[in-house]
C-alpha cells in the first residue's frame, strides 16, 4: 500500500471548494512528489456534498492509472452546525466518500462551539482538523473513540498547535500531521511534516506516530473498508 518513508496527507482542496487546483493537477503533483498517499478533502455542507464526493468518484472510475498514489475521496464539513455533522457526515459516507474530515474549532474562524464534541462523538468522523483549544475531556473522547486529533501545518489553525499536542498527548488520543493544502506550495514532504509536529512539542516517538504510523494505519483501515 504504502512505503513507510513516504508521505501521508489526509487534508486538502481543489477547485470543488476553495483550492486553487483541479483534482488532476493536485494529484499529479504529490504523485510527482512520491507520497505514499493523499486524500482530497473539499469543504462540504448539504448544498455541494453529494457535487463534490460524485466529482472525485468519478475521477477515480474514468481515471484510474493516472496518477501513481493511493489516494482517498473525502470532504471536510465546514462550519456546520453541531447538530448536524452526524447526520451530513452518514450522508457522505453513504454517497461513497472514504474520509470524513471535520473543520475544528480552530481560533482564527468563528467555528461554532460544540463543534469538536460533535465530529468527536460522531463514529462516521475520521479526524478532527484543527481544533483550536481542545479540551481535555475532548480529547479523551477523541482517545476513547479512536478519532485522530490534526496537528496542522497550515499557517493561523497552527497557532494552537502547543496545546492541541500536549493535551492529546496526555489524554492518549492519537494525532495526525496535515497541511490542508489550498495551493501546490503548502504541499510538505515527510522530514518537514516531523518537524511540524516536533515544533508542536511532540517527542520524537510520538512525531514520528502523528507523520507515518498512524495515517499509514487508518489508510489501511479506510482501503480495508471500501474493499
Amino acid at each position: 500500500m504504502t512505503d513507510s518513508a513516504k508521505r501521508i496527507d489526509l487534508h486538502s482542496h481543489t477547485l470543488l471548494s476553495d483550492g486553487v487546483l483541479l483534482p488532476s493537477e493536485l494529484l499529479r503533483r504529490v504523485s510527482a512528489l512520491d507520497y505514499g498517499a493523499f486524500a482530497i478533502t473539499d469543504h462540504v455542507d448539504w448544498t455541494n456534498v453529494a457535487q463534490v464526493v460524485e466529482a472525485l468518484l468519478r475521477l477515480r472510475a474514468e481515471q484510474p492509472a493516472d496518477f501513481p498514489v493511493t489516494w482517498l475521496v473525502g470532504v471536510e464539513i465546514t462550519h456546520v452546525a453541531p447538530g448536524s455533522i452526524a447526520p451530513l457526515a452518514r450522508r457522505a459516507r453513504m454517497l461513497g466518500a472514504d474520509l470524513v474530515v471535520v473543520h475544528g474549532e480552530t481560533p482564527v474562524e468563528p467555528v461554532a462551539e460544540g463543534t469538536n464534541g460533535a465530529a468527536i462523538d460522531c463514529p462516521e468522523v475520521d479526524i478532527l482538523a484543527h481544533p483550536g483549544f481542545l479540551t481535555a475531556a475532548e480529547a479523551r473522547r477523541a482517545a476513547e473513540r479512536g478519532c485522530l486529533i490534526e496537528i496542522t501545518a497550515r499557517k493561523g489553525h497552527s497557532l494552537t498547535n502547543g496545546h492541541v499536542a500536549r493535551v492529546a498527548l496526555e489524554a492518549g488520543a492519537s494525532m495526525v500531521v496535515n497541511t490542508d493544502t489550498h495551493a501546490p506550495g503548502d504541499l510538505i514532504d515527510l522530514a518537514t511534516a516531523e518537524r511540524v509536529a516536533l515544533g508542536a512539542g511532540l517527542p520524537p516517538e510520538a512525531a514520528r506516530a502523528a507523520t507515518v504510523e498512524t495515517p499509514q494505519a487508518l489508510v489501511r483501515r479506510l482501503l480495508t473498508r471500501r474493499a
